[in-house]
């Protein structure tokens, strides 16, 4: 798919801290917080699914946008062929990332490339160095968020897409910006998408609306990898009672029809 070239470092430190900010004590009391839009998502409801290439185009956001602040410790690059890409690609992703390993013969630890089996590759060694990068506030892991929020999907989007202006006589503080969908209306962190902010390998317009979407389906496969495969199994037991329950009505019939001749 060619969605790992060379990763935007700069670009990646910076961007996608308006995620981290869902779960940051920086708010600044600004009004009352306004509630997303209800959205129609591919993966809602008992039938809903993924939308694999959306989730694909989400990845590479991730990786270009908010790889550089967020880890993804639940996830593994070889779960990523859960997502139809190849084991070439996920061995191309994984690479660009180095990991550290050890001891060598030598008692040293040392740096490797990433491989298949290791978990997404966290962008600080440790908890300090992620405040210290981040004025003190430590950017979540993404691996949940999607769970972690109440209406997770539709409060991810809005945020991500809600920054503006703003209103007339609401002075915003020094380093933060106005976002209505965040708690308090003043967030401490800058705005992470914009227009054809990455160049989609598939050639889909790189909208702020349309990253927002591929981010929430993307995080909503991390949070729930096993969602479909859940979904297929309720189905079938579904299916299952309801054959058994047309099973037990007929023969109760069959034996109480015996039982009144």
């Amino acid at each position: 798919m060619g969605i790992v070239s060379k990763l935007r470092r700069t670009a990646a430190v910076a961007g996608f801290a308006a995620v981290a900010a869902m779960v940051s004590t920086a708010a600044l009391a600004a009004g009352d917080t306004k509630h997303p839009e209800e959205r129609d998502w591919h993966f809602s409801g008992i039938f809903g699914t993924v939308d694999v290439h959306s989730a694909q185009r989400g990845l590479q956001v991730y990786l270009e946008v908010c790889s550089g602040c967020h880890a993804l410790k639940q996830v593994a690059y070889r779960n990523l062929s859960a997502l139809g890409f190849t084991e070439g690609e996920i061995k191309a992703i994984a690479a660009d990332f180095e990991v550290t390993a050890g001891p060598d013969s030598e008692g040293e630890m040392f740096q490797r490339p990433a491989i298949q089996s290791d978990n997404f590759v966290s962008p600080f060694p440790n908890e300090e160095a992620a405040k210290a990068a981040n004025n003190g506030a430590n950017p979540p892991d993404l691996s949940l968020q999607v769970k972690v929020h109440p209406d997770g999907a539709n409060y991810i989007h809005a945020l991500l897409t809600g920054y503006a202006d703003a209103p007339d006589g609401v002075e915003v503080p020094d380093g933060a910006s106005y976002n209505p969908f965040f708690r308090g209306g003043f967030i401490a962190m800058p705005q992470p998408l914009f227009e054809d902010g990455v160049e989609y390998s598939d050639g889909t317009a790189a909208t702020v609306d349309q990253m927002a979407t591929d981010v929430v389906n993307f995080l909503q496969w991390t949070a729930e990898p096993e969602m479909q495969q859940r979904k297929k199994m309720g189905f079938k037991v579904v299916i299952f009672m309801i054959i058994l329950s047309a099973l037990l009505y007929a023969g109760k019939r069959k034996l109480w029809a015996n039982i009144d001749h």
